[in-house]
């Protein structure tokens, strides 16, 4: 969890500040750019997603090494929002016994 930590901080320091929001409660980016820092770099996988209404996406993104999840908003104007996150994921089982 500490890496994702840090690659969170990193993304907020490098983003420009958002109108209304404190970075400190939401990291925004190009859906592009966040999509390959998801897979790419911390290695989740999208598990579902829902819309919220006619514009809004809402995702889970889970890293199955280490049970870390996050909840990304995606917007129809191309941004999307990580607007939750912590561990020890829970989830049915792709092949159960």
């Amino acid at each position: 969890m500490i890496n994702r930590v840090v690659v969170i901080v990193a993304m907020c320091l490098s983003l420009p500040p958002l109108a209304q929001a404190h970075m400190t409660d939401v990291s925004c980016d190009d859906s592009g750019r966040m999509t390959r820092m998801l897979t790419d770099v911390l290695g989740a996988e999208r598990l579902g997603m829902g819309l919220r209404d006619p514009e809004t996406m809402l995702e889970v993104w889970v890293t199955r090494r280490n049970g870390d999840w996050l909840i990304v908003q995606s917007y129809a104007n191309g941004t999307s929002c990580i607007i939750a996150m912590g561990d020890h994921w829970e989830g049915p089982q792709a092949n159960p016994a």
